[in-house]
């Protein structure tokens, strides 16, 4: 049993777990695979293998980039590299044993170290893959090659040599070098080899080129000598070079089977180092070339064509005999026979042998089978033309597949479209056959794996096995159908009448089993061995087999009296043997009169032609035509109609959308009118808990405003009565204070009164003076108005004289100018004295207003200095009333205030200081001149004698016009009297303004003070 070593996801291991042992069948050691972890079917492919210069150890790359070495000495393996691109060539045998070199896809060239895992150099210049690398024998200088290009590299320097271009058109298979020589050999795909020198580079040989033998090199190997070159490519030849005489040796011809040479390599063998030809269990000669006549004309080096079959060589026998050209010696397999040619199949199988095989059997082996099949049916293999078919897409006949035959694999519905699709580019007919996919399809399934030979198999059904099928179309193939019916009347003619007692016609019974070729009537491994018959026969055995099908279940169709159940009966599987089906098959086809028999009718097996298929054009194609135009019209109404319908459902699904987005607008309205009715009612519930939590809240503030106005309360009391005691005492100072000002104020008072009496009794007696001394001036005046009198008499008298002396002048003119002169100098006399007795009145009057003024500037200056005394006295008493009134505006205290404060006031000062201390209040506020409260409050707190003089000072005027009247004391009285009288009034009317005054102040503090008290108890 080979062992399997799996490496997944390890980068290190063990090659092998037991002592590694080869197995007979194949000498395989071990299979190293690498699956991905949790996907076992998947398998990451190696791609490149390359082994060190010992063959102890080798490189293995994948297509992922995955550099493992492998190490057969110490039996281990390790990922050394991860690329990330796919390696497509390596090279292990470096003069350094730890660095490799790796080509990658993206056409660079890296040295890589196997135990650092670092990159030793990167190699860049090719433009398309690098498909090789060779290591010349030292390890000192490598050639990669590509399709267009080979270089060379000094892998000490890691730099690029030289560099061969080549043209396109012809490109390079591969360069590399041989071993033991200096020698590069490149071979190109025109089949031409060159050889180089390493050190000069100059060609030294070119291999000759075989015009008729071209099989396009792709591969190649040389010996480890260097001597011997195997080429191979598209064929199934190897060509066999000398290299030291430059002739070609032999051309080896591998099986048929055998279609192109991938990978060659030499065997080493003890003898020669395998210098020689492959192993001789593989090679015999059939012919010698010095004997044929390409010989003779000298055109092909002489040499050995051998042709590979199953017979065995001998070894070549050792000793001296070695060193001369090999000849090796034929050993036919005992008991063969020469077969006959008709009976010869490809692959060297035989069909009379496969006959007795399948006879002995009954089947063919089913690891076989397919290989058997193909043989048979000597398929093509018609790769170019299979492409060429398959490149023109899917037929339009077979786009639907799907929908009439739903199979559940994908990937086999494709493959039967692919098959199907081919078959009707091949011709015109198959895109028309209806039962064609029933027909093809348990061969596509069988052959799924390989589509060309499941074309090819159902092609040759065709051709061979349904000869006149499509005579025809589209009716079944009437012919056949007959051909069966008379089969049947000649070897059951009962059965046949009962089938048409019931009407039951050969399109009813035969044809469903030729259309379907027993599929629906078998299981699989009854159809695999009803096909292993009818493949090995002649293409009548399938309508001996319907036949045969037909008699063999004679007796559940004699049974049978329904029309229906008759037809169903082929539509179905049915318990019958197939064996003995096949048996009565084989013996329709030998007892079958010729007259009878379809073999008469039907043509021999012919295969498929190689290269292109066959033209099949059996078949009316005037009615393929009409129906491919009649397919064509209907193609085009339909699609006509199907884009009418697609228009109609675009608009239905158009109305349809726009209904849906009406009802999902509507449900969404709905939905949002919902949503936000019932925000509203959850919003209504909010409000209504936030109302009653600003109730309980209204509640808690109220318990607390109540505890804190108690608490406040309290405190104010506490405070009020602290503030009661504090405006007792401050009372008390305050009374004090007054008691004391009003003391010292009496004490002034009581002086400026002495004063003002003193200064009364000096002006009394100024006054007792100046009346003296008018008195005086009276009497002198008196005595000058007597004394005028006297001079007025005596002038009178005088006048009177000259009045007579003037009438006497009357009657005397001379004493008449006389008495004129004496008047007018009396005259003159007079208004002299005149003149000095008013200057010296002027004088006097002029002295007593001079002494008048002092008088009274000394009473203004006395008047002043009281005013002045009154004002200070006044503002004291003013700032402690300011102070009282700024206590009386509190709430609590105003009314008792007001109370004590006037009757304090009216206790401390006498009735006249009383009211003069109002009315100075009620002036102040409404009047800004000081002297007129000034001189108010002095008015109204005086006598009636002391107001009698102040205001005596007030009236100078009047006392300075009655100065010359006699009635002076009593003018002067008569005036104080009456500023006394206004003065009175007026103080009435200040009173009675003060009290109003009073009364509104009060009533604006007891509404405050109720404003106040409700603000506080609502908060």
């Amino acid at each position: 049993m080979q062992r399997v070593t799996d490496l997944g996801q390890k980068e290190r291991g063990r090659i092998w777990h037991r002592k590694p042992s080869a197995s007979a069948g194949d000498g395989v050691i071990v299979n190293v695979v690498h699956n991905v972890v949790g996907y076992p079917s998947k398998i990451i492919r190696f791609l490149h293998v390359a082994f060190d210069t010992a063959g102890e150890a080798f490189l293995a790359g994948d297509h992922q980039g995955n550099i493992y070495v492998f190490d057969l000495s110490r039996n281990s393996f390790k990922l050394v590299q991860r690329t990330g691109q796919a390696c497509t060539a390596l090279a292990y045998n470096l003069r350094r044993n730890t660095e490799y070199l790796v080509a990658l896809a993206d056409y660079s060239v890296k040295c890589f170290d196997t135990e650092t895992k670092e990159l030793v150099s990167w190699m860049k210049g090719h433009e398309s893959t690098v498909s090789s690398i060779s290591v010349d024998g030292s390890g000192r200088y490598a050639i990669t090659t590509s399709v267009d290009t080979a270089q060379l590299w000094d892998l000490d320097t890691f730099q690029r040599k030289r560099k061969l271009n080549v043209n396109s058109s012809v490109g390079i298979q591969k360069v590399y070098f041989l071993p033991l020589s200096n020698t590069i050999l490149s071979c190109f795909k025109d089949d031409s080899v060159f050889a180089w020198e390493s050190d000069t580079l100059h060609c030294k040989y070119q291999l000759p080129v075989l015009d008729e033998s071209r099989i396009h090199y792709k591969s190649f190997a040389v010996t480890r000598d260097g001597r011997v070159l195997v080429a191979g490519g598209k064929s199934n030849f190897l060509h066999l070079w000398c290299l030291t005489t430059r002739q070609l040796q032999r051309i080896i011809q591998m099986p048929p089977k055998v279609r192109t040479i991938r990978h060659l390599e030499f065997l080493p063998d003890t003898f020669d180092g395998g210098s020689s030809q492959p192993p001789p269990p593989l090679v015999k000669i059939v012919a010698d070339r010095e004997k044929t006549e390409d010989s003779k004309n000298g055109s092909v080096p002489s040499g050995l064509k051998m042709r590979v079959t199953s017979g065995k060589v001998e070894r070549p026998r050792r000793g001296k005999s070695a060193g001369r050209e090999v000849q090796a010696r034929i050993l036919k397999p005992s008991g063969t026979i020469l077969e006959d040619k008709e009976n010869m199949l490809p692959a060297g199988l035989n069909k009379k042998r496969l006959r007795a095989l399948l006879k002995e059997f009954g089947e063919y082996p089913e690891k076989y089978r397919m290989f058997i099949w193909r043989s048979l049916l000597q398929l093509p293999e018609n790769h170019a033309a299979f492409s060429s078919l398959t490149d023109k897409g899917t037929h339009p006949a077979y786009l639907g597949i799907h929908e009439k035959y739903p199979i559940k694999s994908r990937k086999l519905l494709r493959i039967l479209q692919r098959v199907l699709s081919a078959m009707a580019h091949w011709s015109t007919i198959f895109s028309e056959v209806s039962y064609l996919p029933l027909l093809a399809f348990p061969f596509v399934k069988l052959f799924q794996n390989n589509q060309l030979i499941g074309f090819e198999v159902v092609a040759t059904i065709i051709v061979n096995w349904c000869q006149h099928w499509f005579e025809y179309f589209p009716n079944p193939p009437i012919n056949l159908l007959g051909m069966i019916e008379n089969i049947l009347a000649h070897h059951d003619k009962e059965l046949l009448q009962h089938l048409v007692n019931y009407n039951i016609t050969s399109q009813s019974y035969a044809w469903p089993l030729l259309e379907t070729l027993f599929s629906e009537v078998l299981t699989r491994t009854e159809w695999l061995k009803l096909f292993d018959n009818i493949f090995s026969n002649h293409p009548s055995f399938l309508l001996m087999a319907v036949a045969a099908y037909l008699i063999c279940s004679r007796a559940p169709l004699l049974h049978c009296n329904i029309k229906e159940d008759l037809e169903n009966f082929f539509h179905h599987r049915n318990n019958l043997d197939l064996e003995a089906v096949i048996k009565e098959a084989y013996h329709l086809m030998d007892t079958t009169p010729e007259d009878v028999h379809p073999k008469c009718m039907l043509d021999d097996f012919v295969p498929l032609t190689k290269g292109q298929y066959p033209i099949f054009n059996k078949y009316p194609e005037f009615i393929i035509n009409y129906q491919t135009q009649e397919r064509e019209r209907i193609w085009r109404e339909e699609l006509k109609y199907l884009k009418e319908r697609q228009l109609a459902h675009e608009l239905q699904a158009e109305s349809v959308r726009r209904q849906a987005e009406n009802a999902a607008w509507y449900r969404q309205q709905e939905l949002l009118q919902e949503a936000e009715e019932q925000r509203r009612r959850i919003l209504h519930e909010e409000e209504q808990k936030l109302v009653e939590q600003r109730v309980r809240l209204a509640a808690v503030n109220r318990e607390l405003k109540i505890k804190e106005l108690q608490v406040l309360d309290a405190a104010q009391r506490r405070f009020l009565k602290h503030q009661q005691e504090q405006q007792k005492s401050e009372l008390r100072r305050l009374d004090d204070e007054i008691d004391r000002k009003i003391a010292l104020r009496d004490k002034e008072t009581a002086a400026l009164i002495q004063d003002i009496e003193v200064r009364n009794m000096e002006l009394e007696m100024q006054k007792r003076i100046f009346e003296q001394q008018l008195a005086k001036e009276q009497e002198a005046t008196s005595r000058g108005v007597k004394g005028q009198l006297g001079i007025n008499w005596i002038k009178g008298d005088i006048e009177e004289q000259e009045f007579k002396n003037q009438l006497e002048m009357d009657q005397h003119p001379d004493v008449e100018e006389y008495k004129n002169t004496i008047g007018e100098l009396a005259g003159t006399n007079q208004l002299s004295n005149n003149e000095d007795w008013q200057a010296q009145m002027l004088n006097k009057q002029r002295e007593y207003s001079l002494d008048r003024k002092k008088s009274q500037g000394e009473l203004a200056r006395l008047a002043s200095e009281s005013k002045e005394k009154e004002v200070k006295l006044l503002d004291m008493m003013k700032e402690l009333e300011d102070k009282q009134w700024a206590e009386v505006a509190q709430p609590q205290v105003y009314q008792q205030r007001k109370g004590d404060g006037a009757a304090w006031r009216r206790q401390l000062l006498p009735d006249g200081v009383n009211e003069g201390m109002e009315l100075g209040d009620h002036t102040h506020r409404n009047s800004h001149d000081p002297y007129v409260r000034l001189y108010d409050s002095r008015t109204k707190g005086l006598t009636k004698r002391e107001r009698d003089l102040l205001l005596g000072s007030g009236d100078q005027k009047h006392a300075s016009l009655c100065l010359n009247d006699m009635s002076l004391d009593s003018s002067i009285q008569l005036s104080l009297d009456r500023g006394r009288m206004d003065l009175e009034r007026k103080e009435r009317e200040l009173m009675t303004g003060v009290r109003e005054l009073r009364q509104k102040l009060a009533t604006r503090a007891r509404q405050r003070y109720s404003t106040n008290s409700l603000t506080d108890s609502t908060t």
